[in-house]
């Protein structure tokens, strides 16, 4: 009875590593990926996507959405910035069928929040001293979400929490002259 009882403890685990690597498995297959004719991955974002240009977003390329997203959310912050983590733009239900953000647009349906400037827009690189980083963070989610134009980071990152198929960044650079 101790050796069944076992062996069935031994297969419950064994199961529940099963699903969670195949899950991990389809979480990475498909190479959902992010980019940007602009700029290469660590490369610089050209003078008209920042401050000291026309202030407005780069063109981006979305590929390989896994199937089952449902709505994409997108976050371009800086970590770099003093004192914080600065919020460029906070963008969700994105269409799962979209494949490029075209410059200084939002694609149709897509919800924009707050950033850090206090705008529901796009706000280009301008940082006060040095070459800073900037994330465009993607988010493949299993359902479209439900939240107000006065929704910032925090409260898409909670919404999103339980709900990100797949995720994938780009990094861009900039520096001002």
């Amino acid at each position: 009875m101790k050796s069944v009882y076992l062996l069935s403890i031994v297969l419950l685990i064994s199961g529940a590593f099963t699903s969670i690597s195949m899950g991990k498995e389809e979480r990475n297959m498909g190479n959902f990926m992010i980019a940007s004719p602009a700029f290469e991955e660590n490369g610089r974002i050209p003078q008209e996507y920042t401050c000291d240009g026309e202030d407005v977003n780069p063109p981006l390329k979305i590929e390989n959405v896994p199937p089952s997203a449902k709505s994409l959310a997108l976050i371009v912050d800086d970590p770099d910035a003093p004192g914080k983590t600065w919020v460029h733009w906070v963008l969700w239900n994105i269409p799962p069928a979209t494949t490029e953000i075209k410059e200084n647009s939002v694609p149709k349906g897509a919800a924009q929040g707050k950033n850090d400037f206090g705008k529901n827009s796009y706000g280009g690189p301008c940082p006060p001293s040095g070459t800073h980083r900037y994330f465009f963070k993607l988010y493949a989610l299993d359902t479209p979400l439900q939240l107000g134009s006065r929704s910032t980071k925090y409260d898409l990152e909670s919404a999103m929490r339980g709900h990100i198929v797949s995720q994938t960044e780009l990094i861009g650079l900039y520096r001002r002259k």
